[in-house]
């Protein structure tokens, strides 16, 4: 991955955080790295621990961010949420999916939000 992906990657991260916790939600946890793979947010909503994958793209003109949770990463999400429940004891949990369409240094991001996607 280039530097610019990761840099785009990061913000689109920071811009979903920031859009959650302006909803009430609780940051806990970012960039958790598990046996399955990394899950870019884990937040409090009530009693129920939210898993977020952020999907961030700079152009729309193909396809949009979300179109990038192939089969095989919906199954790396919910065995990374499911391994992390387990070793933290969470019984109320579900995978949200946030899609950021923008860059940095332009009008405000197109932010959309898929709630209990898995």
């Amino acid at each position: 991955m280039t530097k610019y992906k990761k840099q785009i990657g990061a913000w689109g991260e920071q811009v979903a955080a920031d859009w959650l916790a302006k909803r009430g939600y609780i940051i806990s946890a970012r960039n958790i790295r598990t046996p399955y793979g990394e899950i870019d947010i884990i937040a409090l909503q009530g009693d129920v621990t939210v898993f977020v994958e952020v999907k961030t793209q700079t152009s729309t003109q193909t396809f949009l961010p979300e179109h990038n949770i192939t089969p095989r990463k919906r199954e790396h999400m919910f065995n990374s949420a499911q391994h992390y429940s387990a070793e933290h004891e969470i019984d109320h949990w579900q995978i949200d999916v946030i899609s950021v369409e923008g860059k940095p240094e332009s009008a405000p991001p197109v932010i959309t939000h898929f709630e209990n996607v898995i």
